[in-house]
C-alpha cells in the first residue's frame, strides 16, 4: 500500500482541550510521520465537531451564539495542535460548506436505501455523550458508561433500520478480525451487536443548532451521522474519483479514538456506510484514557490537565514522548507531573540530550567536527552496536505496524542507552590521549552514525528534536528523514558538523514552583 489515511475524532467545541484530546493527536501524528518515513502518501484528518444540544447549551450558558462559541473553541484546538507540531493536512469543522454537502448526500444515500423512516422516539438521552440509552444502561439519573446525566426525551424523529445490520457487521467483524483494535474492544463490540440491534433515533426535533433534515426543517441531523460523516468529506467526499486528488483518500486506513466512542466508530458508522454502498474503514484502534484522581478527565468533574501550561513548562518533544512512554496505547494511564518531570530530565536530558552533545563535542575536539572516514571494522562491540541498531530498528518499524507506539518509543530510548554505553566502553578520549588515532576514527563514526539512526528512529515522536539532531549532522533542515536511510555508512565522510544547543536543559521542580508535585 502506498498510501495512508488517518484521522482522530473530531472534537467537542463546548469547552478547551485538554491532555486527553491532546493524545489521541499525538497518536495520530506519529503514525502519520511514521508513514511518511516509508515514503508513502498520507493524509492526516483531524479537526472539531461543532453540532448538538451539548454545544448549543454551552453556548447559551456563555451568552453567546453556537456559531459564535464553535468559532472561539475550534480556534483553541488550532492553537494547541500547532503547539503540539501536529503535520496534519486539514483541520476540518463540522459547519465547513463541503461537509454540510456531503452529509445532505450522505442522508439522501440512506434514504434511497431504504433505511430511514420517521417515528417517535421516547427514552433515556445523555446530552454531554450525545447519546441515547436502554433502561439498563442507566442508573440513578447517569448513564452507567460514562457517568453522564441523562434526561427522558419524547419526540418525532427519522430512524435509521441499524438492526437490518446486525448480520453484515457481524460477518465483517469476522472476515476482518483485526479491523477493531484491541482485541479486548472487538470482542466487546462484537457482544453487543449479538445481543441485538435497535434502530437508531438519527435527528431531533427539540434544538436546532444541527445541519437541517433535507426536506423537512423541523429536524436536524442527529450529531453523529453528522460527526461520522467528516471522515469521508475529509477525503474527498462524493466529488469524482478523477477530479480532486483528494477525493480518492477513501477508505480510512486507520481511525484513532477513546474508548467511550467505540460503539459509534464500530457500530454505527460502518452501518451507514454500508448502507450508503461506501467501503468500509481498514482499521479501528481504541485507546484508553489519561486519568487524573483515579478519573476520565472532564471539565464538568474539575479535573482537566491543562495542556498549555505543560507547554509552557516543558519542551513539545517532552510532552510527546512522555505521552507514548508512559501509558500503553489501549490501556488507562493516571497522569503525574512527577513523572513527566522525571521522564524529561532522566532519559531525555540525561540520556538522549547528552549523548548527542558528548559524540559532537567529541568529534569537535578530536577531528574539527569533521566526519572521518567511513568505518565498518570487525570489532565486536562496534558489531554489536551495528547488529543492536538494525534490530532496533525491526522492531520499531513493527511495534508501529501494531500501533504500539509504547513498546516502540521504549526500544528507541533503549538504543539510546546502548550507544551510550558504547561511547563509554570506547572511550575516544584515552584512544586520543595514546594516539590511537584509526580506532578513534571508527569510534568516532560509530558515534555520529549512530546518532543519524537514532534521529531517523526517533523521528515519530520527537520530530523537533530529530530534525535537530540531523542538522547538527549536517543534513538538509526541514527534510523527512526516509526510512530506507537506514543503512551503515549514510554519514558521509568529510562532512562537517556542528554541536547543537543543549536539546534538554535539566529541570528543577522547585525552580518551576512544583514542589508540591504528584
Amino acid at each position: 500500500m502506498d498510501r495512508f489515511y488517518v484521522t482522530t475524532p473530531i472534537y467537542y467545541v463546548n469547552g478547551a482541550p485538554h491532555l486527553g484530546h491532546a493524545y489521541t493527536a499525538v497518536l495520530a501524528d506519529a503514525l502519520a510521520r511514521h508513514h511518511r518515513q516509508l515514503g508513502e502518501r498520507v493524509r492526516f484528518v483531524t479537526g472539531t465537531d461543532e453540532h448538538g444540544l451539548k454545544v448549543q447549551r454551552a453556548a447559551e450558558a456563555e451568552g453567546l451564539a453556537p456559531k459564535a462559541l464553535a468559532d472561539k473553541n475550534a480556534g483553541r484546538f488550532r492553537e494547541l495542535f500547532a503547539r503540539l507540531g501536529l503535520s496534519n493536512d486539514r483541520f476540518i469543522r463540522t459547519t465547513d460548506a463541503d461537509h454540510l454537502a456531503t452529509v445532505e448526500a450522505m442522508v439522501h444515500r440512506l434514504i434511497a436505501a431504504g433505511d430511514v423512516y420517521l417515528g417517535g422516539y421516547e427514552g433515556w438521552y445523555a446530552a454531554a455523550d450525545e447519546a441515547f440509552y436502554d433502561e439498563d444502561e442507566v442508573v440513578d439519573g447517569r448513564a452507567i458508561a460514562s457517568g453522564a446525566s441523562v434526561e427522558w426525551v419524547r419526540e418525532e424523529s427519522f430512524f435509521f433500520r441499524l438492526s437490518r445490520y446486525q448480520e453484515p457487521l457481524l460477518a465483517w467483524y469476522a472476515q476482518e478480525p483485526a479491523v477493531i483494535m484491541p482485541e479486548t474492544r472487538r470482542n466487546e463490540v462484537r457482544r453487543f451487536v449479538e445481543g441485538g440491534l435497535k434502530d437508531l433515533s438519527i435527528s431531533r426535533t427539540t434544538f436546532s443548532w444541527g445541519v437541517p433534515w433535507p426536506g423537512d426543517p423541523r429536524h436536524v441531523l442527529y450529531v453523529w451521522v453528522d460527526a461520522l460523516t467528516n471522515y469521508f468529506t475529509a477525503a474527498g467526499g462524493f466529488a469524482d474519483p478523477a477530479d480532486p486528488a483528494e477525493a480518492a483518500w477513501w477508505p480510512a486506513d486507520l481511525h484513532i479514538i477513546g474508548k467511550d466512542i467505540l460503539r459509534f466508530h464500530a457500530v454505527y458508522w460502518p452501518a451507514f456506510l454500508m448502507s450508503a454502498d461506501l467501503a468500509l474503514p481498514r482499521r479501528i484502534l481504541t485507546h484508553g484514557w489519561w486519568t487524573a484522581g483515579g478519573e476520565k478527565q472532564s471539565k464538568s468533574k474539575g479535573n482537566v490537565v491543562d495542556v498549555d501550561l505543560l507547554l509552557d513548562r516543558y519542551q513539545v518533544d517532552a510532552l510527546r514522548y512522555f505521552m507514548f512512554r508512559d501509558k500503553p496505547v489501549a490501556g488507562d494511564g493516571s497522569f503525574s507531573e512527577t513523572r513527566l518531570l522525571a521522564r524529561s530530565n532522566a532519559e531525555l536530558a540525561d540520556n538522549l540530550g547528552n549523548l548527542v552533545n558528548r559524540s559532537l563535542k567529541m568529534l569537535e575536539r578530536y577531528r574539527g567536527g569533521i566526519v572521518p572516514e567511513v568505518v565498518a571494522g570487525d570489532d565486536p562491540v562496534d558489531r554489536a552496536l551495528r547488529d543492536a541498531l538494525v534490530a532496533t530498528a525491526a522492531t520499531v518499524r513493527r511495534q508501529m505496524a501494531d500501533c504500539d507506539l509504547m513498546t516502540a518509543v521504549t526500544a528507541f530510548i533503549e538504543q539510546c542507552s546502548a550507544l551510550n554505553l558504547y561511547v563509554n566502553d570506547t572511550q575516544p578520549w584515552s584512544l586520543a590521549k595514546r594516539g590511537e588515532d584509526r580506532r578513534l576514527d571508527a569510534v568516532l563514526y560509530h558515534a555520529v552514525e549512530g546518532l543519524r539512526h537514532l534521529a531517523i528512529l526517533g523521528y515519530a515522536f520527537l520530530p523537533e528534536t530529530s530534525q535537530a539532531i540531523l542538522t547538527a549532522l549536517g543534513e538538509p533542515a526541514g527534510t523527512v528523514p526516509a526510512w530506507t536511510d537506514l543503512h551503515w555508512g549514510g554519514l558521509p565522510a568529510g562532512r562537517q558538523t556542528s554541536a547543537p544547543p543543549v536539546l534538554f536543559p535539566k529541570l528543577d521542580a522547585e525552580a518551576l514552583g512544583l514542589s508540591d508535585l504528584t
